[in-house]
């Protein structure tokens, strides 16, 4: 539930997002994912969180980056670390979980309402403590994937859970491999 006069502030796990439109076969439209919370109440920040891989000729996530920061968005990055795993297969790893933590924090004497787009359960002490503080928390994610992309422990520390699939006519549409005649790819979490 939203009230038109809460302040609210958007935290995007990038790859969770991502992730979980994939698996429900939908791409994220984020004009309309800002609209649609400007609607539901008064937006102070929108924060989108992701890491790079430095040294790649072509990202295909650097162009949604700078779109996003022309477009409303804060865009958080930090470069992926690459390892070899003991296979010897290069792998890269990264995520944002400190970064989107203390941004968190930082915004609750500011926000009443925090938005989370992640399914990671490492995100329930965080949203314990926002609780804590008076902020109430929405997370979005999907139970409709198989297996599901959020973690019940989440799920049930949250204020509110949003399926991400209720929202797929509000700011989705169809994937790419989806729209081409493609066969999806399924894509693991994090």
């Amino acid at each position: 539930m939203f009230y038109k006069d809460e302040r609210l502030a958007l935290l995007i796990d990038g790859t969770s997002l991502f992730s979980a439109g994939k698996a429900l076969g939908f791409d994220i439209d984020y004009k309309l994912l800002r609209q649609e919370f400007m609607r539901r109440g008064q937006m102070l920040r929108a924060l989108y969180y992701t890491v790079l891989v430095e040294g790649d000729e072509y990202s295909p996530v650097r162009p949604l980056v700078d779109w996003l920061n022309y477009n409303g968005f804060s865009s958080v990055t930090k470069p992926a670390k690459e390892y070899t795993d003991i296979t010897g297969r290069r792998k890269t790893k990264g995520n944002m979980d400190i970064e989107m933590t203390v941004d968190a924090l930082d915004l609750a004497p500011r926000v009443d309402h925090v938005v989370l787009f992640s399914g990671n359960g490492d995100f329930k002490p965080l949203v314990a403590s926002l609780q804590r503080q008076g902020v109430r928390v929405s997370v979005v994610s999907t139970i409709r994937s198989q297996p599901p992309m959020i973690s019940d422990e989440l799920r049930r520390q949250a204020d509110n859970f949003i399926e991400l699939e209720h929202l797929r006519d509000v700011i989705g549409h169809p994937s790419r491999e989806v729209a081409a005649g493609q066969p999806e790819m399924a894509l693991a979490g994090e």
